[in-house]
């Protein structure tokens, strides 16, 4: 039986969802395997729907995995969760055709990324919102970012670590809006390059903070040279929200387009 499960994750303690852990920290994956294979007795490997770097969160990560032993879904989530640290909770499991796959079948993949924007650092909640003490002007982002809509190139947002065969991404909305101090940037695409939305993020604060004219963003995405374009932003704000599936696999309503 090929299952498919719902799962967040603070990826604080972690070195990011499949890097093997350094200093005694494990990868997202390896822990949630452990407790897997524990409530199934028996080995058990997960394929997940997009990787993420150390420190970054998982608000509703998918995987699928193919066991031979019986359980309800209401048993493998409460028997996996049960042995899973705190950081780490399997929200909902569904039975699914053996022919899903929680990467290659997912239609797009969404990220949020936070950040406080004040002189002084934040003291709650900062292991999921990044800091930025420079005045951002939020609306001037937003519009900036309007130029990466659409398939594009993205080498200028691609780390030098990437894997990926090319970097032809369908980026299908971005928007950067304030809520009071907080500054958050949402962020949906067929798929993702490594450290892409870090290294969008990290661009757009240059414009925020006046450093650079609006036009600059399509300009970097136009020239294809990671050199030409901004920092990476910090790991700690970003989320993976989660991947979207059609309708036929019968998923939960938050990973179904």
């Amino acid at each position: 039986m090929r299952y498919a499960l719902g799962v967040e994750y603070d990826g604080s303690e972690f070195k990011g969802w499949q890097q093997l852990g350094e200093s005694g920290c494990a990868s997202v994956q390896a822990t949630l395997q452990d407790a897997l294979s524990s409530v199934a007795d028996a080995p058990v490997s997960v394929v997940c729907a997009g990787r993420t770097d150390a420190g970054v969160h998982g608000e509703c990560q998918v995987v699928h995995f193919d066991s031979d032993v019986a359980r309800e879904p209401r048993g493998w989530v409460l028997g996996t969760t049960t042995r899973l640290p705190p950081s780490v909770c399997v929200r909902w499991c569904v039975p699914v055709a053996d022919d899903f796959h929680a990467r290659f079948s997912a239609r797009a993949r969404r990220y949020r990324y936070r950040l406080l924007n004040r002189q002084v650092r934040p003291a709650l909640y900062r292991q999921t919102l990044s800091w930025e003490r420079r005045p951002l002007d939020a609306d001037a982002m937003h519009r900036a970012a309007q130029a990466l809509l659409g398939e594009n190139d993205f080498s200028a947002f691609r780390s030098v670590q990437c894997q990926a065969l090319h970097a032809r991404r369908e980026l299908q909305s971005i928007s950067v809006a304030r809520q009071g101090e907080v500054v958050e940037v949402q962020v949906q695409a067929n798929a993702f390059l490594h450290h892409m939305v870090r290294n969008i993020v990290g661009s757009l604060l240059l414009v925020g903070a006046g450093e650079k004219p609006e036009s600059w963003i399509g300009q970097v995405l136009a020239l294809r040279d990671r050199t030409r374009a901004g920092p990476t932003a910090p790991p700690q704000g970003l989320v993976f929200v989660g991947p979207l599936y059609p309708d036929q696999w019968q998923l939960p309503a938050e990973v179904t387009l």
